[in-house]
């Protein structure tokens, strides 16, 4: 007697019954490890994103807002700094290094980031093409906005202003490709990059040919030249500013001379300037807090679909436990020990909590990708659709467990049963 053909025909005799059961414990594992995959992949995409940056100094605000909008491009700035101010700070001996990023243009909802080309090095990006900027109006592009765009060296591009799609184009000032990096599984794979003095010439431009009652109802510009409510630098819009030739920038990303420098520089820089300054490490674990607390309730929904799809094999393996005992008692007859029968037990539940467990890792995988497809944004935590970790490891064992736990009452019960008594009812 085959075993397994013998669960699997019992499967069959309630189709609909066992189709639910799989059903819902597939979409508990398939919810567990979608949760799972984009918990490990954000985790590791936010510490590569940070790496190497130990503070963020820009306007006074919100300092997640200032993470956000500086290291994983996210979300606007609070506003522009003076770049007198960051060259003062650059002077500090507790930093060993600060690089200027601008922003307030996009391309196609891709970030147009002003800098220098140390921010390229510090990503460790590498050219595949071309050369890097060397002159204001040529950028160089991050490797995702290369293929989603189909921009080649010697192309050109208007950008928008401000920081989500829709904004009006600088159609006379565009931009010229000279450069595309190589992939880096970091953010400047979804980056415009070029040099300050581009986001400078070109806002000037904007801002000498605006209108002046279009500037006048600008919100959020100010004597300091703050950003408006696209997040976009502007040079000062007062005149003594504009005389004294003062220049501005977004951020300055930071790296610490020396561990010394964590204990102080942070409180030197929020209590004697007028700047901020934020760690990356700090806020991203609280704002991964946040998140984690989301995904845990997220779980805990996804745990009791695998629960109620475990009662309900219970039950119908108790109901067909009724239906057979005259089929279980002829097995026995035929020369079934109680093992087997025990073991015939188990192993339909099994077949069910494996197909519902192999269906739902399946479907979080296929579940991950489509969301990378979907969202560029999220493209880079789509790369772990395409490998196996560890940690789906436990999700096998626990649904398995389930279908375990799930078939030992009803093989109990087939393994005590009286064949004689049962034979006798017919």
């Amino acid at each position: 007697m085959n075993l397994g053909s013998v669960a699997l025909s019992y499967a069959r005799r309630s189709p609909l019954t066992t189709l639910l059961n799989v059903i819902m414990l597939t979409l508990g594992v398939a919810t567990i490890v979608l949760l799972l995959l984009l918990s490990r992949q954000l985790d590791e995409s936010l510490q590569r994103d940070a790496r190497g940056i130990d503070l963020v100094v820009g306007a006074k605000g919100s300092p997640l807002q200032l993470i956000l909008a500086g290291v994983y491009h996210l979300d606007v700035p609070p506003g522009n700094i003076a770049l007198d101010e960051v060259e003062k700070l650059r002077a500090n001996p507790l930093i060993a290094q600060l690089i200027t990023i601008s922003l307030g243009d996009s391309y196609r909802g891709f970030r147009i980031v002003g800098t220098e080309p140390a921010f390229v090095s510090h990503y460790g990006a590498e050219l595949a093409s071309g050369r890097l900027w060397q002159a204001p109006l040529e950028a160089v592009l991050g490797a995702e906005v290369a293929r989603r765009s189909s921009l080649a060296v010697g192309g050109q591009f208007a950008g928008s202003h401000g920081l989500s799609v829709g904004g009006a184009e600088h159609a006379d000032e565009p931009y010229r490709v000279v450069g595309i990096l190589h992939p880096t599984g970091t953010v400047i794979d979804r980056l415009v990059v070029t040099g300050t003095e581009s986001v400078w010439k070109i806002h000037e431009h904007h801002h000498q040919h605006e209108p002046a009652s279009a500037a006048n109802a600008k919100q959020g510009t100010n004597a300091t030249g703050a950003t408006d409510n696209s997040g976009a630098p502007h040079d000062d819009d007062d005149d003594d500013s504009k005389a004294s030739g003062h220049k501005q920038v977004t951020m300055a990303l930071v790296r610490y001379a020396s561990p010394l420098a964590a204990a102080s520089l942070p409180r030197q820089i929020n209590d004697e300037t007028s700047l901020q300054a934020a760690s990356p490490a700090y806020e991203s674990a609280r704002l991964f807090t946040i998140f984690g607390f989301g995904t845990d309730i997220i779980k805990g929904f996804a745990l009791l679909l695998v629960v109620a799809s475990c009662l309900g094999i219970f039950i119908a393996l108790i109901q067909a436990m009724d239906a057979r005992q005259y089929d279980i008692a002829v097995m026995r007859t035929l020369g079934a020990g109680r093992r087997r029968v025990f073991a015939l037990m188990l192993l339909e539940s099994l077949v069910l909590a494996g197909a519902g467990t192999v269906l739902g890792l399946l479907l979080g995988h296929a579940m991950l990708a489509a969301i990378g497809a979907w969202l560029p944004a999220a493209a880079p935590l789509a790369e772990g659709a395409r490998h196996w970790f560890p940690e789906e490891l436990f999700v096998i064992l626990i649904a398995l467990g389930g279908g375990v736990l799930a078939a030992l009452v009803p093989a109990w019960r087939a393994y005590r049963l009286d064949v004689a008594a049962t034979l006798s009812k017919g």
